[in-house]
């Protein structure tokens, strides 16, 4: 999805937010440093499968998902990091990597971290390794709803 229909879909629905644009980065934690932004509130886009079926799991940056936790609420029998070459044709407009965590816009199941309830803003890439989204999470929420749930844990 390129950043601008990111960003239409964001006007269509009265939302608030910020883009910010930064020097390319290549990881959630790496576009936190350069955004001057908690890695609490950046979100990082993980694609999963699922039983097979390609799915969005949204965690903090300064977090990694705990696979069994997310298995156990998925009720799935498996649950598995998906591949970029899995993945990077569902996205054909981003940068590989830097989709927003806006799976509804592809038909696809997103699990969010419940930690990232914790603070009222998130910010996330948007297409591209160089521009970051910041937004209330109660509006991030509102338009994806995902499943909300504990299943990332902090890195060490």
């Amino acid at each position: 999805m390129p950043i601008q229909k990111l960003k239409n879909f964001l006007d269509r629905n009265g939302v608030k937010y910020v883009s910010i644009q930064h020097s390319p980065a290549y990881t959630a934690q790496e576009v936190a440093a350069l955004a001057h932004i908690p890695g609490e509130i950046v979100a990082k886009t993980v694609m999963v499968k699922i039983d097979g079926r390609m799915a969005m799991a949204v965690v903090p940056a300064s977090h990694q998902i705990d696979f069994d936790q997310l298995r156990e609420i998925a009720a799935a029998e498996q649950v598995e990091l998906a591949s970029e070459d899995e993945f990077k044709d569902l996205f054909p407009a981003c940068d590989v990597g830097a989709m927003p965590p806006f799976g509804n816009l592809y038909d696809m199941v997103v699990y969010s971290s419940e930690v990232l309830t914790e603070d009222l803003e998130v910010a996330f890439t948007a297409g591209s390794h160089s521009e970051l989204i910041r937004l209330a999470y109660t509006d991030y929420e509102q338009l994806v709803q995902p499943e909300v749930a504990r299943f990332s844990k902090r890195i060490s």
